[in-house]
């Protein structure tokens, strides 16, 4: 489905902008939702949509899953999950939420009063899953403790754990059963006065989660998580995800996401990021831009990309990176991103600066220059936003 054309995201180094786009068939329009707070990030609304993962370290052992998660932090994670399946691992709760550089999210199932007590613990949100959470009054158990707290929650449908009344009323998971499981649990939480949650509807089947998605996004003004479950390993669970989660967020659906992958969280942060900027929701980092290199290439362009995608991990200002092989795409790439290099002359290439032809670099120095060049506008980059910062501030 074509996305709505609107304003929003349209630069082509990604920047928002709020009047008169120039590109709009590169517009997308985020559907309008309510916002909530998971700790110190906003969820929802006007803000920025928010990149998840979870830990699969054992949560009682807090120093390795405080670990895990600085490194999801560091990778660019707004939100870690971790899961609380025993009293041991909500035990660690207090250590691991103390020390966390981002918010925490408890990822509850069967037992209620792990919710109760990771929220007592400093967890963020709450995960909960209406089809094995239990009774309504296990619920408001959860919710009053959660109110307590200042968390928020998740109502985490999912087609493989749907009520069974639900499975006995629709034969199979679908779309209409995930989205009747996620509006009788939303209503429970309304009649509780209790409006901080937003929802999610994932199974493992793309159609079946883009369907649910889709139509939930129609009654409702919670803000939506999104993700594919189950997805797979790092390669099949990214083209997986891409696909899926990719339509939604075209379309303007979603407010966080999670990519799930049976691999590193490390990766599942990364691809989260790609995703979404590559639709010019998220801007974070260096976006390199590289040719698949053919015969013409005049350098190791693969070899290249590889390396500068290690030495530029560290950086978080949002800068955009050309790297070509030969001059047939090479200028024209390089007129729209901030940096570029574009091979073709004998063992040395033109360096790109704003577009503009610069000065040529030794095909040797290359990767070492272009890191360098890329550091100091970072460096920048991070001095305008913090004088900004400081401006509006005063």
């Amino acid at each position: 489905m074509i996305a709505h054309i609107g304003l929003k995201f349209c630069s082509h180094r990604g920047e928002a902008m709020s009047h008169n786009p120039i590109r709009p068939w590169r517009s997308i329009e985020r559907r309008k939702s309510r916002k909530i707070r998971v700790g110190s990030v906003e969820v929802g609304g006007d803000a920025p949509i928010a990149v998840q993962t979870m830990t699969n370290t054992p949560t009682e052992d807090a120093a390795a899953t405080i670990a895990q998660i600085e490194r999801c932090a560091e990778a660019g994670a707004d939100i870690v999950r971790v899961s609380c399946p025993t009293v041991e691992s909500t035990a660690a709760m207090p250590e691991i939420c103390r020390n966390s550089p981002v918010p925490i999210v408890a990822d509850i199932h069967f037992h209620y009063k792990r919710g109760v007590e990771a929220a007592d613990a400093g967890a963020a949100c709450l995960r909960i899953n209406p089809g094995n959470i239990g009774s309504p009054d296990r619920v408001k158990e959860v919710v009053n403790a959660a109110r307590a707290n200042g968390c928020s929650i998740r109502i985490g449908v999912n087609g493989g754990s749907l009520e069974r009344h639900l499975l006995e009323k629709y034969g199979e998971p679908c779309p209409d059963a995930m989205v009747e499981s996620a509006l009788d649990h939303a209503r429970i939480l309304d009649d509780l006065g209790f409006h901080d949650y937003k929802i999610s509807v994932k199974a493992s089947d793309m159609f079946l989660t883009v369907a649910a998605y889709q139509q939930l996004a129609e009654v409702t003004d919670a803000p939506l998580h999104l993700g594919i479950t189950e997805a797979g390993g790092l390669r099949t669970g990214t083209v997986k995800s891409s696909i899926g989660m990719g339509n939604l967020l075209w379309m303007g659906i979603g407010d966080t996401i999670r990519v799930s992958l049976s691999a590193d969280p490390v990766e599942e942060v990364k691809v989260g990021f790609d995703m979404l900027k590559s639709l010019g929701l998220r801007t974070r980092g260096v976006n390199i831009i590289a040719c698949p290199s053919c015969a013409r290439q005049g350098f190791d362009v693969i070899k290249t990309v590889e390396t500068l995608e290690d030495r530029l991990a560290h950086i978080s200002e949002p800068i955009s990176l050309s790297i070509i092989g030969c001059v047939v795409n090479g200028p024209g790439e390089a007129a729209m991103t901030d940096l570029g290099f574009t091979g073709g002359g004998k063992e040395s290439g033109k360096m790109y600066i704003s577009g503009r032809p610069d000065h040529n670099v030794s095909n040797a120095d290359m990767v070492e220059h272009i890191v360098e060049l890329v550091e100091q506008k970072a460096e920048r980059l991070k001095a305008q936003r913090e004088e900004g910062d400081t401006i509006a501030a005063e």
